[in-house]
């Protein structure tokens, strides 16, 4: 990164995914908490003229806070290299292992991590018969934010039916029954436990409605299992190969210990919302959201 006392600073925002609103709230504040930090931030709308309205900008460092497809699967990131413009949190490479679920499952497998049994299938095939055992999910191979989750529950006579948006491709993975929890990782360090208490699953209106989740930051649960998440999620970071910030989400059978813990999936651009998780556990090991915010400029880097 620049060198300058005030660098200029592009906050890319938006897109065209199916994350587009979150990633507009999360772009405008941390162009707020960057302002009040005393960077020079423009705030980009990140369309097809990505390049170009770079190119006239001329930024010293990218924020990336786009989500969902297109802006956290290596796509961005590629553009950004190719410009040789240092930007936040993940490369290429550990953005697109960590948007596909299969090819990170694998990656978490080979490192020794705990992860649920899946396969992928066509929607029809999903459609058409339960490819596996219920209880089960059904979700998209490639979004986040839980967009597009479906839960059978074990007394289902039939298979579910898909909406229209779901992919032709999609993940059947093993419902886990019990608690859900998530670990923030920044650089080297496992910042804390959340417990994430929700009505039912923790889908896309829990995530960023207001009162549509209760965290408790720090979890309270058995040390061993505290443990265990913030060991499992930092080996998940490295193993993938992310840089800078990322978020690992658990799920805890708690009737079988440490047996029932189970990695799901990292976000290498968790959300930076008022209700998002990584901001709250930042703020709970003592680092304010204009710190947070600070820090993750301060680390941008570019590989060219």
């Amino acid at each position: 990164m620049s060198s300058r006392a005030n660098p200029v600073v592009a906050v890319l925002m938006g897109g065209p995914s199916a994350e587009r609103e979150v990633s507009l709230t999360s772009g405008r504040e941390c162009a707020a908490a960057l302002r009040d930090e005393g960077f020079e931030v423009v705030e980009v709308d990140a369309g097809r003229d990505l390049p170009m309205r770079l190119a006239d900008l001329k930024p010293n460092v990218v924020f990336n806070a786009l989500h969902g497809r297109w802006g956290e699967d290596g796509c961005v990131q590629g553009i950004l290299e190719w410009m040789g413009l240092p930007y936040t949190h993940s490369g290429v490479l550990a953005s697109a292992l960590a948007m596909d679920k299969e090819r990170s499952k694998q990656v978490y497998r080979a490192a020794g991590l705990p992860v649920v049994p899946s396969q992928l299938a066509t929607k029809a095939e999903v459609e058409a018969r339960h490819v596996m055992a219920p209880p089960y999910v059904v979700k998209p191979y490639n979004e986040g934010s839980s967009v597009g989750v479906y839960i059978v529950q074990e007394a289902a006579n039939s298979p579910p039916h898909l909406s229209e948006d779901m992919p032709d491709i999609v993940m059947v993975e093993e419902y886990v029954p019990g608690r859900e929890m998530t670990v923030t990782v920044m650089g080297d360090r496992a910042l804390t436990v959340t417990d994430i208490y929700s009505e039912g699953w923790y889908d896309y209106h829990a995530k960023y409605s207001t009162g549509g989740s209760r965290h408790v930051v720090p979890a309270d649960l058995p040390q061993d299992i505290f443990d265990a998440c913030l060991d499992y999620a930092l080996r998940a970071h490295q193993a993938l190969g992310c840089r800078g910030f990322s978020r690992t989400d658990f799920r805890w059978d708690e009737a079988r210990g440490l047996e029932g813990l189970y990695l799901l999936e990292t976000n290498t651009q968790p959300g930076m919302t008022p209700t998002s998780l990584s901001p709250e556990q930042a703020q709970a090991v003592g680092l304010s959201f204009g710190a947070l915010c600070r820090w993750l400029v301060e680390d941008a880097s570019c590989n060219r």
